[in-house]
């Protein structure tokens, strides 16, 4: 018996990454799983990892999962999305939005069109998202969303800064993820008495994914937080009683030793009281 046995989730961004981990581990709880990014195909996307790898993957270990593409900046997809999860799978019992999409541009040379991109992506597709599923979620009085943030979201506190505080682009990203903090426990009260949980992860470090060995963040896998940190998290968060965890705005590594699966943490993470970093 898995803990997710008969739900349905849909899992954004789970091409590669922090979203394929999710996706894996949920199937392997019984979830079945629908797998959305734009990436089909092994190709497609200059790094590795596609809808077909994952899905694959997920089938092969006996999980149930199913590819539909889906560009989350869309009105269009995003309804397509849902749609097609409920004629596959039936009405959605979970959503973990994970997608994102980052630009290291410093705020002087951004341009308009990457920057409202940008935000479409990062938190107009987690609004468009859930508020599709709620039309299933609500009626049924059952279900739970998990947003992933950043700590980018906390910002780098008060002056003065170092040269090398603030990564270029880190000004947008952190403000979408602000606000994907604050929507989350916004639409967590306002759901509330719809027994729907609406929580929100970040990792505790940079996370080693094929984006983010790319960007040169961490030097290769071995670096950084695992991806099954944020995956176990996310079980988590889409497990526990309403009651219990809805407006949650947490870290992988604080969750998980919270609920004993980690004794202690692996090094720098970041802290809720915007100063920057702390010994987690």
């Amino acid at each position: 018996m898995g803990k997710l046995d008969g739900k349905v989730t849909i899992v954004t961004g789970a091409s590669r990454g922090i979203g394929k981990a999710i996706a894996d581990l949920f199937a392997q709880e019984g979830s079945k799983v629908i797998c959305s990014a734009r990436t089909l195909h092994e190709g497609d996307h200059p790094l590795e990892g596609s809808l077909e790898t994952t899905v694959a993957a997920i089938k092969k270990s006996g999980g149930q999962a199913t590819a539909v593409t889906c560009d989350v900046s869309s009105e269009e997809d995003c309804e397509k999305l849902v749609a097609e999860t409920r004629r596959i799978y039936g009405k959605p019992d979970i959503l973990v939005n994970n997608a994102a999409l980052t630009y290291f541009i410093p705020l002087k040379d951004y341009p308009p069109k990457r920057w409202m991109r940008s935000f479409q992506v990062n938190l107009h597709g987690p609004f468009m998202l859930s508020r599709l599923v709620l039309q299933d979620m609500i009626p049924r009085k059952s279900g739970a969303i998990v947003n992933i943030s950043s700590g980018a979201a906390i910002g780098p506190g008060r002056g003065p800064y170092q040269p090398d505080q603030m990564m270029m682009g880190a000004v947008c990203y952190g403000a979408e993820k602000a606000a994907l903090e604050r929507m989350t426990q916004g639409l967590a009260a306002e759901v509330f008495a719809d027994n729907i949980s609406v929580t929100c992860l970040s990792p505790s470090e940079v996370v080693a994914t094929p984006g983010t060995v790319y960007h040169h963040l961490v030097s290769g896998p071995q670096d950084g937080e695992p991806q099954e940190y944020m995956a176990r998290a996310s079980l988590i968060l889409a497990t526990e009683p309403v009651n219990k965890i809805t407006g949650r705005v947490t870290y992988s590594q604080e969750l998980m030793k919270e609920y004993g699966l980690l004794d202690k943490g692996r090094g720098i993470g970041f802290d809720r009281k915007g100063s920057g970093y702390s010994q987690i």
